[in-house]
């Protein structure tokens, strides 16, 4: 039973996303904890989000407002015909529209 929960069928890339959706002004230590990850990682997933163009990070005085672009589409080929906004909403409920 114990090995049924070492692995999730979303990855953290998706898990961060959720949390921004959620909560724009959601700080990295508290995206870290929820998610169960290290802050550096949170880090380096918002970049490779920022560099996939899925979300924007804005400076609101010493903290950072993000912005994801929901009509992105999903990177893999078997999931491209849906966008982030997409995912976000079947996951989570909220809808970004």
């Amino acid at each position: 039973m114990a090995a049924e929960t070492q692995w999730t069928l979303l990855s953290n890339h998706a898990h961060v996303l959720v949390c921004l959706a959620e909560d724009s002004h959601m700080r990295v230590k508290d995206v870290a904890r929820r998610v169960g990850i290290t802050e550096r990682a949170v880090q380096r997933i918002i970049r490779d989000l920022e560099s996939a163009r899925f979300l924007s990070r804005l400076k609101a005085g010493r903290r950072n407002h993000y912005r994801i672009h929901a009509d992105q589409p999903l990177r893999h080929p078997l999931e491209n015909a849906h966008t982030v906004g997409e995912l976000i909403e079947a996951v989570s409920g909220y809808s970004l529209s």
